[in-house]
């Protein structure tokens, strides 16, 4: 398979995504959440926060938009037709409230080869308006040998 390793390290810049009361609900809502504070402005604010909470895997939605660069990224060299989805690993800092502004970061960590096939591990992080990480993300892709 012959995978180049040339662009691990290669940070990529940054995205910021601007956390909205509208998209953290509907994506409450369309992952079967139930809990008000992710749901309810009004109940969020009676629990003390300043608006609704994003989910902890809404980091999806922040983070993702800081990875796809790197996916399609010709120094990385990732066959993106014979790709699938590895693993995904999560550390939350910080709750991420709508209001906030969230930079992220991605990084190239490791390019791999392992039985025949390519691995591709690319680190997110994701950080607030006030400068805390809200999350750190580890997103494992995995390339299948063709032929």
């Amino acid at each position: 398979m012959a995978l180049s390793t040339q662009a691990v390290g290669k940070v990529y810049d940054p995205t910021t995504y601007a956390v909205g009361r509208e998209k953290v609900k509907e994506y409450a809502a369309a992952v079967g959440e139930t809990n008000p504070l992710y749901l309810d402005h009004e109940a969020a604010r009676a629990a003390g926060f300043p608006d609704v909470v994003a989910p902890p895997m809404f980091a999806v939605v922040y983070a993702g938009r800081s990875v796809a660069p790197a996916l399609f990224d010709p120094e990385v060299g990732l066959n993106f037709a014979a790709m699938v989805h590895g693993a995904q690993e999560f550390a939350w800092g910080p709750l991420v409230i709508a209001g906030d502004e969230i930079a992220t970061t991605t990084t190239v960590k490791e390019i791999s080869e392992r039985g025949e096939m390519g691995f591709y591990v690319f680190e997110s992080v994701s950080e607030n308006q006030r400068g805390e990480t809200v999350c750190t993300g580890l997103w494992t892709n995995i390339v299948r040998a063709i032929g």
